[in-house]
């Protein structure tokens, strides 16, 4: 009698055995769907394993959150999950998503700056991609500690902002203060390639950022950059005044409505405006690429005062005022009759 409760009891405990490998065997190797089904993860900074655990396991990515907090503990990964925003499947294994939370690797948001645009209009871009709200955008480019970091001679980042592609994962908080800070350690980067050897600081740098920041607006022709930069330069070293006109447009901010007119030229309360007050504006009108930057940086060397818009992108140079008005008179008044 004792031998056959025993046996039975062996084979209970066997079949127990079984059961519980075989539990084991299908969460470790059978994910919960076939197919499975993407979905965004958001695991929020100071998240405990238990809570991630059964985050997972009402989106239904895992089956089971104390088989899955068994194997993080295992495998050594339970105090190692990152927070962040992830992609995952109800397709994926339970190591598989351990390993992905314990990377990092979150979803990544594309922010695409092109050259020429202002702080705001950056900010904007921004919270459109998701990546923070416009007005922590500004808060963050106008912060004294992080500009000082950065080298940034001025009260804010514009034109030091440096136009490139990024990607970024999103923050908690809906804060874009990484946007900022990622963009100027670019433009850092970006100054060492246009002054390798001997880059300007303080106010030096501010000029040469204002200078390229009007270049960018004046043209997108590659090859003119450096030759408008030249004029500029020859007009700031004649004490001409310089009278470009997207200075005035950046002054005129959400008020301009695309239609300069003859009052704007003539108003002195608008400190960007370049045909009322000499020498270069308060500080840059936009966020110049690298071209523009190093166009700033050497200037082309010639005897051109003044440019007028040829109507096909380029533009013609004079060397005087008479050379300047036939040139006007050719290309633009003729276009306005």
């Amino acid at each position: 009698m004792i031998r056959r409760v025993l046996a039975a009891f062996v084979l209970l405990v066997l079949a127990a055995s079984g059961y519980v490998a075989w539990r084991a065997h299908q969460f470790l190797t059978v994910p919960p769907e076939t197919p499975g089904r993407e979905l965004t993860v958001t695991i929020e900074p100071g998240s405990g394993f238990e809570q991630i655990a059964g985050q997972l396991y009402k989106q239904g990515v895992v089956t089971d959150p104390l088989a899955f907090k068994l194997l993080a503990r295992y495998t050594g990964q339970d105090s190692k999950l990152k927070a962040g925003e992830y992609l995952l499947s109800t397709g994926l294994t339970p190591q598989k998503v351990l390993d992905l939370l314990a990377s990092g690797q979150a979803v990544l948001y594309k922010l695409s700056v092109p050259e020429g645009l202002t702080m705001v209009q950056i900010a904007r871009l921004a919270e459109q991609a998701g990546l923070g709200t416009a007005a922590s955008f500004d808060k963050a480019a106008r912060d004294k500690e992080l500009l000082a970091r950065y080298g940034v001679p001025a009260d804010t980042a514009e034109g030091y902002l440096f136009p490139e592609t990024y990607r970024f994962t999103r923050k908690p908080g809906n804060d874009a203060r990484q946007v900022v800070e990622a963009m100027l350690a670019q433009f850092r980067k970006a100054a060492a390639k246009v002054w390798p050897q001997d880059p300007p600081q303080g106010k030096a740098l501010h000029e040469a950022v204002i200078l390229a920041s009007i270049v960018e607006k004046e043209t997108g022709q590659g090859s003119e950059r450096a030759r408008i930069a030249g004029v500029f330069t020859n007009r700031l070293n004649r004490k001409m005044l310089l009278q470009t006109d997207p200075t005035i447009i950046y002054g005129l901010g959400e008020k301009f409505d695309g239609n300069l007119k003859r009052v704007h030229l003539d108003d002195p309360r608008n400190p960007y405006n370049t045909y009322q007050h000499p020498g270069l504006p308060p500080g840059p009108i936009c966020n110049p690429g690298l071209e523009a930057l190093k166009a700033a940086a050497s200037p082309e060397t010639t005897d051109f005062l003044y440019f007028v818009a040829k109507n096909d992108g380029s533009h013609q140079f004079s060397k005087t005022l008479d050379e300047h008005n036939a040139a006007v008179a050719r290309y633009q008044l003729r276009k306005g009759k």
